[in-house]
């Protein structure tokens, strides 16, 4: 069987040797055999879990516990028990097909609430022209801190009356109602602004593209500022780890199903 030293599997893959200790201090890969001298020496099965825990951890989806779940399915797969890691890349899999399917959903609601279609709050009380923080906290289900802290971000501004206190309108609702949706779906603050701001220029502007398309003015650039994408591409990723998984098992390494 071919073998490799540390240095090998650092040009390998394009990355500093003290890496590939990383990977194997924090059981990302299997541990080395070491020679007489001390010298580790690593197998074509520490290429290819390699290879798995580069793409599962390629693109850093976090919400839900997600990145946690893609780190146990490596740590998995690196101690042998390839029937119990495939059996959590599947079952993560599922669950990144239904995010997939929640950031779409809030897309469709963003559209429909600003089509005017009737809103997903209580209707109970919307005769009413304005309403009170608390009030508009109420009907869309959210608290008074989460409606202060989307303000403070920029993502909308309250009126007030002339003694200084916040009144919302239906119009703010609508407005509300969409940013709680895309919230809810783990849409980045910075993705929601960039959006709304597109509409209120534009508002017949493509939703799903604008929200899932940083700027190039945008300082950094997360997951969730891309999120579309980046769930796109975790569950390709799945994809190839549940491939290597099957891969090593063929090799006749760890449990079979």
């Amino acid at each position: 069987m071919k073998t490799y030293r540390t240095v090998d599997l650092a040009r390998m893959f394009g990355i500093h040797v003290n890496t590939v200790r990383l990977y194997e201090r924090y059981g990302l890969i299997p541990k080395a055999e070491r020679t007489g001298s001390g010298y580790r020496i690593f197998t074509e099965l520490h290429v290819e879990q390699f290879k798995l825990a580069r793409a599962a951890l390629r693109v850093e989806v976090l919400q839900n516990g997600l990145r946690k779940q893609a780190v146990a399915i490596i740590k998995t797969s690196a101690s042998g028990d390839y029937g119990k890691a495939l059996e959590m890349t599947k079952s993560y899999s599922t669950q990144l097909d239904r995010e997939m399917k929640h950031a779409e959903e809030a897309v469709r609601t963003c559209r429909a609430l600003l089509a005017g279609i009737k809103g997903p709050w209580p209707e109970n009380g919307c005769g009413q022209a304005v309403y009170t923080r608390k009030e508009a906290a109420d009907m869309l289900g959210v608290t008074i801190d989460t409606l202060r802290n989307w303000e403070l971000n920029g993502l909308f501004s309250v009126r007030r009356t002339a003694n200084g206190y916040r009144v919302y309108t239906g119009e703010d609702i609508k407005r509300l109602a969409i940013i709680r949706s895309l919230r809810c779906a783990s849409y980045s603050l910075s993705s929601i602004l960039r959006m709304l701001n597109a509409l209120s220029g534009n508002p017949s502007a493509n939703i799903r593209r604008i929200i899932d398309t940083p700027g190039g003015d945008d300082d950094i650039i997360t997951a969730c500022d891309k999120l579309l994408t980046s769930l796109a591409e975790a569950r390709e990723n799945a994809g190839y780890v549940e491939s290597q998984i099957r891969k090593m098992m063929e090799m006749g390494h760890g449990n079979q199903l």
